[in-house]
């Protein structure tokens, strides 16, 4: 089975940190979304989608990536890494559009120095760590 994750990772490289992590211990190609905007996905049985959460949305890069590249149909798994919260909200909305199957979810802490925490020294520090990324490995290897 052909895996590929689509990822951006802008501030502290937490996504980045979890995704490299991925493809060293599975099968998984990457693709950097603001790097190779243009990518033929058809190839690939699943795909996933990793992204930092942005005022609680998935990074504007990869929901355009998705709207330009994605086939209808596809079998796809979403990760990413927040300060505050998890939230799939906004790429699940364009996933939708397309009829992708969401066949899998992951999300952990990363350390954000956005906006008030930058005052406080930020947040989550030292996350993805070592949990978080074994956590990511298994649960793409679960997938199917």
């Amino acid at each position: 089975m052909r895996k590929a994750i689509v990822y951006t990772s802008v501030h502290h490289g937490n996504t980045e940190k979890l995704v490299k992590r991925i493809a060293e211990e599975c099968r998984v190609d990457l693709i950097d979304a603001i790097k190779q905007m243009n990518v033929d996905l058809n190839d690939y049985d699943i795909i996933g989608f990793a992204s930092g959460i942005y005022y609680s949305k998935f990074h504007k890069s990869i929901l355009k990536f998705i709207e330009k590249n994605l086939a209808d149909d596809k079998k796809v798994f979403l990760i990413c890494t927040y300060g505050g919260s998890a939230n799939f909200k906004s790429i699940e909305q364009i996933l939708n559009k397309k009829h992708a199957s969401v066949v899998g979810k992951f999300g952990c802490k990363g350390y954000d120095t956005f906006g008030p925490f930058k005052l406080v020294g930020g947040i989550a520090k030292g996350h993805p760590d070592e949990e978080d990324m074994k956590n990511a490995v298994d649960f793409v290897k679960r997938l199917h």
